[in-house]
């Protein structure tokens, strides 16, 4: 309940701060041009982020101090320790060099320019902006983005998800709680054809945060998937 109402705020202060922006850099009129051109500025993107992010964390710490210890790190297992920098950056290049490749393997010859279609995405949030605009988004997608939506998804969600399957038995009722926030996940990004890749690299995330009991390394796996996608838009990596 509580994260299904932080995501609804988030969609909603996201609105108004892109409504509030455009009024204030003279782009009111301009809006829905702006949102749905393939690479929009930099702002644009940037006042997204921080809108959803508004509803993300008031959810997380709404519910750490209503159901929880009133401690987002103790109650959503936000702990980092040393090696998870090495531990989760392998998980994260698995997931863009290895799982994404095998799960759109059967796709190639069914969706025309497939490659290029997945990602356009990543080309929406950071091609074309000149070096600082790019150095900003980049450090939100890399650094930013994984620490705030791990804590929401694999934090909040993942363990809600966990005492409603928990009914299923200690197997089942885990597989079944990774796979659908693995969907919730990829369903949140509002990318069908990228829906595939990013529900099941979220299921993996899911279980490595059950797997550690913390967030550490699921934080570096989702930061180097992001920073592949952004190398790969950015012609470093093909």
């Amino acid at each position: 309940m509580f994260a299904g109402l932080g995501f609804i705020v988030g969609q909603v202060v996201s609105s108004v701060l892109l409504v509030i922006v455009a009024t204030i850099t003279g782009h009111g009129s301009q809006i829905a041009q702006l949102a749905t051109q393939p690479v929009p500025p930099a702002w644009v993107e940037v006042t997204g982020l921080v809108g959803l992010w508004f509803g993300f964390i008031g959810a997380i710490v709404l519910t750490s101090r209503l159901r929880g210890t009133g401690s987002v790190v103790r109650d959503m297992g936000l702990t980092i320790r040393p090696w998870d920098v090495l531990t989760g950056p392998l998980i994260g290049l698995g997931g863009q060099l290895l799982l994404l490749p095998v799960l759109y393997l059967p796709l190639e010859h069914v969706v025309p320019h497939l490659n290029q279609r997945l990602k356009e995405p990543a080309q929406h949030l950071t091609g074309g902006f000149p070096g600082s605009d790019l150095a900003v988004i980049a450090f939100l997608t890399v650094v930013v983005v994984p620490v705030i939506e791990e804590t929401f998804f694999r934090g909040l969600v993942l363990r809600a998800l966990l005492r409603v399957c928990k009914g299923a038995g200690p197997v089942m009722g885990v597989a079944l709680a990774a796979v659908a926030d693995g969907i919730i996940f990829g369903l949140a990004h509002f990318e069908l054809l990228e829906l595939l890749g990013l529900s099941a690299f979220g299921a993996v995330l899911a279980l490595m945060a059950y797997k550690f009991r913390r967030l550490g390394p699921g934080i570096f796996a989702h930061g180097t998937f992001n920073l592949l996608a952004i190398l790969s838009v950015a012609g470093v990596l093909h």
